[in-house]
């Protein structure tokens, strides 16, 4: 699997009061973070202000500079996959939407999430 660098940039919805992100390149509109990941991302962007108007989160399979959190693959279940993050000791299920990204569930997910550029 290559070294593929993915950028998204998740807002807050009020309306489903939880993290979604739009991605046109794949097909994705408000695609909602549940089951423990809206509370991984609270505490990863906890530095930047107005977070939730929208940010950058950077991933990748392979370590890149500047990540912040490494999270291990656990298991699959109902077609997404439980990864864990040691420095929250909490885990977070990522649905199929992941398999938009990637041809399997990588074992190891680097990210980093950035104030987004001004435009």
């Amino acid at each position: 699997m290559s070294n593929q660098i993915n950028v998204i940039a998740p807002y807050w919805l009020e309306s489903i009061e939880t993290w979604v992100f739009d991605d046109e390149r794949v097909g994705l509109v408000q695609e909602p973070f549940v089951s423990g990941v809206p509370e991984m991302i609270d505490d990863i962007v906890r530095d930047i202000p107005n977070a939730r108007a929208g940010f950058r989160l950077v991933f990748s399979t392979a370590p890149f500079p500047g990540f912040q959190r490494k999270l291990t693959w656990v298991r699959e279940e109902m077609g997404g996959n439980w990864y864990h993050s040691d420095e929250l000791a909490a885990d977070g299920w990522l649905c199929p939407a992941l398999f938009r990204y990637f041809d399997s569930a990588p074992r190891e997910l680097y990210v980093k999430a950035e104030a987004k550029k001004p435009e």
